[in-house]
C-alpha cells in the first residue's frame, strides 16, 4: 500500500500579510464616519480603561459603534465586507501555483489562516476558498441573526494553539480533549518541521518563534519601503527570512517559499527511506 504524501502547512496571518491593511479599515470603519486611527485609538483606550484583552475590545467596539450609527451587524453584513479587501500583488494566483509546485515535489500543500481579524470578513474575500481552515475571531448571532457576543477570539498568544491543532489534526476548536491528549510525533499529520508561517510583525512573533525553534520556517513580510518594521525580527532570530509582501511568480517570497518546500520535501524523502530500511531489517 502506497504511503500518503507528506503534508506541508502554510499558515498565514491575514491583515497586512495577505491584504494591505486591517480588514475593518476598508469599509466597516469608514461607514461609521470614523478614520482607522480614531477607531483603533478608541479600542485601545477601551482596553486600557477596563483592563480588557485588546481583541475583545475592538470586537466590542465594532458592535457598540454599529449600534450607535444604526449600521446592520448580521453575519451576512460582515461577510459582504470581504469583497472590498485589497490583496497584495500575486495573492490571488499564489495558492494554485504553490499547490502545483508542492505536487511536483511529492508533497501535499495545505493553507491555513490564523488571524486576530474576523472570520466572517475573510469568508467574503475572493481567496477564502483557498484555505483548508480559517481560525479567526467570530461573533455569536442571536435568533434574529444579529451579532451579540464574541464567539471566538484569537489574540496574539492564543494564536499558538492553532499550530498544535494543525500539528495534531484537531481542527475542531471545541475539541480540547484530543488536542491535549498525548499523540506520538510519528502519528501527527503535520510535524512542525513541515510548517511555514507567514506574518507581518510583532503580533505574529509567538507563532513565528514557535515554528522556527521546532524546525519549521517563519517569514515576515513587509510593504514596500517598510522593511524597518520587521528587520529586528531577523536580527533577533525570531524569523528565518524577511521578504517584501509580493506573492507574484518569481518574486523573492515566491522563490524562498519554493526553496523551503524543496528542502522540507527532501527531508521527508530521506526519512521515508530510513523508515523503509528499518522495517526491512525488523522482518
Amino acid at each position: 500500500m502506497a504511503s500518503k504524501k507528506p503534508i506541508i502547512a502554510l499558515m498565514y496571518d491575514f491583515d497586512k500579510t495577505l491584504c494591505t491593511t486591517d480588514m475593518q479599515a476598508y469599509t466597516f470603519i469608514p461607514n461609521l464616519g470614523m478614520s482607522a486611527n480614531e477607531f483603533w485609538a478608541k479600542a485601545s483606550d477601551l482596553a486600557e480603561k477596563h483592563k480588557m484583552d485588546r481583541i475583545l475590545a475592538y470586537m466590542y467596539l465594532m458592535l457598540d459603534e454599529a449600534h450607535i450609527h444604526r449600521k446592520p451587524i448580521r453575519r451576512s453584513d460582515f461577510v459582504a465586507l470581504g469583497k472590498d479587501l485589497e490583496l497584495y500583488p500575486g495573492v490571488a494566483e499564489w495558492f494554485s501555483r504553490i499547490n502545483r509546485f508542492g505536487k511536483e515535489q511529492g508533497v501535499t500543500i495545505k493553507h491555513y489562516i490564523i488571524s486576530s481579524g474576523l472570520r466572517e470578513i475573510i469568508e467574503g474575500s475572493s481567496i477564502y476558498k483557498e484555505f483548508d481552515d480559517v481560525f479567526a475571531g467570530e461573533f455569536l448571532y442571536d435568533e434574529n441573526g444579529v451579532a451579540c457576543w464574541p464567539k471566538n477570539v484569537v489574540n496574539y498568544t492564543t494564536k499558538t494553539q492553532f499550530l498544535f491543532r494543525i500539528n495534531k489534526g484537531v481542527l475542531d476548536i471545541s475539541n480540547d480533549d484530543d488536542l491535549n491528549r498525548f499523540t506520538p510525533e510519528e502519528d501527527r499529520p503535520v510535524p512542525f518541521r513541515n510548517m511555514i508561517y507567514i506574518g507581518d510583525g510583532l503580533t505574529d512573533v509567538p507563532c513565528m518563534k514557535l515554528v522556527k525553534v521546532n524546525g519549521g520556517c517563519s517569514i515576515a513580510v513587509y510593504q514596500k519601503g517598510k522593511q524597518a518594521k520587521v528587520k529586528d525580527l531577523i536580527l533577533d532570530q525570531r524569523v528565518n527570512f524577511i521578504e517584501p509582501a509580493d506573492y507574484s511568480e518569481g518574486s523573492q517570497l515566491d522563490q524562498i517559499t519554493k526553496d523551503i518546500i524543496v528542502k522540507m520535501a527532501g527531508v521527508e524523502k530521506l526519512m521515508e527511506h530510513t523508515r523503509k530500511q528499518m522495517a526491512a531489517i525488523k522482518k
